[in-house]
């Protein structure tokens, strides 16, 4: 999720694990730890891009790093901070850490919360950025702020924040579990025969979900609305493998293919290969010549990728997308 939800959700975590005892300093070292397993993007950054990929969500948002930082972190704060002990500190910075990936797994990217195994937790319920999931949620906290740490409201203000908070949560799943059947009813009725599905909720919303469907030789796109009264219509975009030939094998190409879990699509443009993460669709879904969100350039020299650079995005497209997405979360 975005920074300012993992902030929120921290700092609402604190609260819950240590406000009644040191106040607002609950909720600000909450929000600290509910920033940390974020900091890997800046370690991504001393690296190249297919690197930085890999690193993101990784071993920062694992259990293994909350167990293993928690007592750390804990007892540098226990040095300054004398109102709790070292093992409260420890409790509250777990906690901090650990609903971090917890509510990551939720999103299309995911996370590897049982590193050092490699699958990713990706339930992809909710966007990163979420104003239904958030908004509600920063209220509740501001409102207990406000209040004393002796006051018995503040702690219901908060549990109030958390409880509403995770209902929505787990409504994203129930919506995912009944779009899902309506694409593939939409899928049967049109005789449409797939491989398999993958399912996500459009920018900012829960209301409006997109579908990949993957066949032999093409991904699928479409999109339902839960207004929608009419079967959902797919646009084809062929996977273009072939354009690889034997760049196929390349390491680089190889570990790209790992991260997308094959959800990928090759175009070509001037005789240079993208290699497209269809995981995220496009900028604009509502625009056939808008780009992917995530489009990667191959450098190739003497029949080897040297380097796999991130392909420049048109601001207009992200513009126009919610624009379109507003008119189409109307229904059809």
């Amino acid at each position: 999720m975005d920074s300012l939800t993992q902030v929120v959700l921290g700092a609402a975590v604190g609260q819950a694990v240590l406000g009644r005892k040191v106040g607002n300093k609950a909720m600000l070292y909450g929000a600290i730890a509910g920033t940390i397993p974020d900091l890997d993007t800046f370690v991504g950054m001393t690296t190249d891009l297919v690197t930085s990929i890999e690193i993101h969500r990784g071993f920062s948002h694992s259990i293994v790093f909350s167990i293993i930082m928690a007592p750390i972190f804990g007892y540098l704060i226990s040095l300054y901070e004398k109102k709790a002990t070292w093992k409260e500190w420890s409790q509250l910075m777990f906690w901090g850490l650990l609903t971090h990936p917890i509510l990551d797994a939720f999103t299309t990217w995911g996370t590897q919360l049982f590193w050092p195994l490699e699958h990713r937790l990706e339930f992809k319920t909710i966007f990163v950025i979420d104003p239904l999931y958030t908004v509600p949620f920063l209220i509740f906290l501001i409102l207990a702020m406000m209040r004393k740490r002796e006051d018995p409201t503040r702690q219901r203000l908060n549990n109030m924040g958390l409880i509403i908070s995770t209902s929505y949560l787990a409504l994203t799943v129930v919506l995912k579990i009944y779009t899902f059947g309506q694409f593939e009813n939409s899928l049967e009725r049109q005789g449409i025969h797939y491989l398999e599905m993958d399912t996500k909720p459009a920018p900012l919303n829960t209301i409006l979900w997109t579908a990949n469907v993957e066949t032999p030789d093409a991904f699928l796109i479409g999109d339902y609305s839960l207004f929608d009264n009419e079967l959902v219509r797919f646009k084809s975009y062929p996977k273009n493998h072939h354009y690889l030939g034997n760049l196929i094998h390349d390491p680089e190409v190889q570990r790209l293919i790992k991260i997308t879990k094959g959800w990928f699509i090759i175009t070509s443009h001037n005789g240079e290969l993208y290699f497209n993460d269809l995981r995220f669709g496009k900028i604009n879904p509502f625009d056939e010549a808008s780009s992917f969100t995530f489009s990667y350039r191959l450098v190739v020299q003497d029949g080897v990728v040297v380097k796999v650079e991130e392909a420049q995005k048109d601001p207009r497209d992200a513009q126009a997308m919610l624009s379109a997405m507003w008119n189409r979360i109307k229904g059809s």
